[in-house]
């Protein structure tokens, strides 16, 4: 494999209504597609980072110049397989979403030239994958629950809650009280600190599927302090970002569950061996969200069709935040909550070049020469 053209397109896509968390809210989607050509083929990808550093170090304009002056520039020349993708990437430190972004391109590109659907090239075996939802933060319990009935309604088998402080206890104790059975999961996004852990222990009452990322973002140790004064799990996200760093996690006790985010881990292979490290170890795992386009969900799905994903992840159906989305098909809910797996070659769904185009606010072209 050689590559010939790689296209980096930075869009703002509206979303349907606001997603708030503990560090902010996001209206408009804007993020980077990369279509990577080998003169024959193509393949996309997708990076998550959004365009502040507040779920990351990262930004959308921090990827463009990492990508352009640093990680393209690594894979001119012949490529033989990913593995040598990977080998060329790793002495460039961090930026992990950078890298995805066009190590994943680089997946499709390659199960495109092979001809098979992603998902049969990573081992997958599911047809469908059960998903749930994440709501962000409304302006009271009672919308919040009102949310939450429509998303039940619609089939999706579990939700998680965004909370922070002064958005915790006592909106999940009314979540409760309204839906008593709800599979039921928070994110706190790395909102509070140790000082919290009678807050935090006050959730154990309500019956969660876990706590996810409540301290630190970077933070082990006190993830272990907390977890030992917990009934309930905890998930870590932000703090995952290789599997080795899962390994020593579990050693010391940090987490009973891990959130599996292919930008966050800096691709599709890391993500591949982390899943790995977690089913190994006995760890929970599923498959987070980042309010990723077609691309990134299409990505997202082929991943979860490997049965190591005990848990319904967070790929949520494509109407549930772009009115109109870069990608055909459309990922569509079956009424059990679940999400096909795309079967056509690499990604399985078509990108449309106009709606791209469309939305597309910066263009930039890098060739070899």
């Amino acid at each position: 494999m050689r590559l010939a053209r790689v296209d980096l397109y930075r869009l703002k896509l509206p979303m349907l209504t606001p997603f708030e968390t503990s560090f902010g809210t996001e209206l408009v989607k804007d993020f980077l597609l990369v279509e990577a050509s080998d003169g024959e083929h193509t393949g996309w990808g997708e990076c998550v980072a959004s365009a502040g550093p507040f779920y990351s170090e990262e930004t959308t304009q921090t990827a463009v110049w990492m990508l352009t002056e640093h990680l393209l520039p690594r894979l001119k020349g012949d490529l033989l397989d990913l593995e040598t993708v990977s080998q060329r990437l790793s002495p460039v430190r961090l930026n992990p979403m950078a890298k995805s972004a066009i190590e994943t391109a680089l997946w499709d590109l390659t199960a495109q030239r092979q001809g098979v659907g992603l998902a049969k090239l990573i081992g997958g075996s599911r047809t469908r994958v059960p998903v749930g939802i994440s709501i962000g933060i409304q302006s009271s319990s009672a919308a919040l629950v009102e949310v939450m009935k429509q998303r039940l309604g619609e089939g999706y088998q579990r939700i998680k809650i965004k909370i922070k402080p002064g958005y915790d206890v006592d909106v999940v104790r009314d979540v409760r009280r309204a839906l008593p059975d709800v599979p039921l999961m928070v994110d706190a996004n790395s909102a509070y600190t140790l000082a919290d852990t009678d807050r935090l222990r006050a959730l154990d009452d309500y019956g969660l599927m876990m706590i996810e990322q409540p301290l630190a973002h970077d933070d082990l140790i006190d993830h272990a302090t907390l977890q030992a004064q917990l009934k309930t799990a905890i998930c870590l996200d932000e703090s995952i970002r290789s599997a080795h760093i899962l390994e020593q996690a579990h050693a010391i006790g940090a987490l009973r569950i891990v959130n599996i985010k292919i930008g966050r881990l800096g691709g599709l292979g890391e993500a591949l061996k982390t899943v790995a490290a977690a089913r190994r170890l006995g760890i929970g795992v599923w498959c987070g969200g980042m309010l990723e386009s077609g691309v990134g969900r299409a990505l997202n799905v082929a991943l979860t069709s490997l049965d190591a994903f005990t848990l319904p992840g967070d790929t949520a159906a494509t109407s549930r935040y772009f009115a109109e989305d870069v990608a055909d098909p459309p990922f569509v809910l079956t009424a059990d909550g679940c999400l096909e797996v795309p079967t056509g070659p690499g990604l399985g769904v078509h990108v449309i070049k106009d709606r791209v185009l469309r939305h597309t606010v910066d263009h930039r072209v890098w060739t070899p020469q």
